[in-house]
């Protein structure tokens, strides 16, 4: 019985990490795709779009906090002068949330 109960155990343990595991690369996926659509609202061409999408998903790495992201894309743009509002940016790091994880899943 003890058996059935440390193979229940390590099963759990394992769908945990494959679970974060896809978290993680659905976050990074996110905020490339979220770092490249700010980037074309202030209007930077391809290579800094990409090199700023890259230095987000570094950034977020060892400390992944969306409120902080939120509020750090809402300053980028306040200073830039582009009108995008707080509830936007949120609802786009929600959407490219959505899609990065429908993307993982389909494989």
């Amino acid at each position: 019985m003890c058996g059935m109960f440390e193979l229940r155990a390590v099963s759990f343990e394992t769908g945990f990490a494959i679970a974060e595991e896809l978290r993680f690369k659905a976050l990074a996926r996110r905020n490339r795709a979220l770092g490249l659509w700010a980037a074309q609202l202030l209007g930077h061409q391809a290579d800094v779009a990409k090199a700023e999408a890259d230095a987000l998903v570094e950034e977020q790495i060892d400390h992944s906090d969306d409120k902080a992201l939120a509020a750090e894309l809402g300053a980028k743009f306040s200073r830039a002068g582009v009108g995008i509002s707080r509830h936007r940016i949120r609802r786009m790091m929600e959407l490219k949330m959505a899609e990065a994880m429908a993307g993982l899943q389909a494989g």
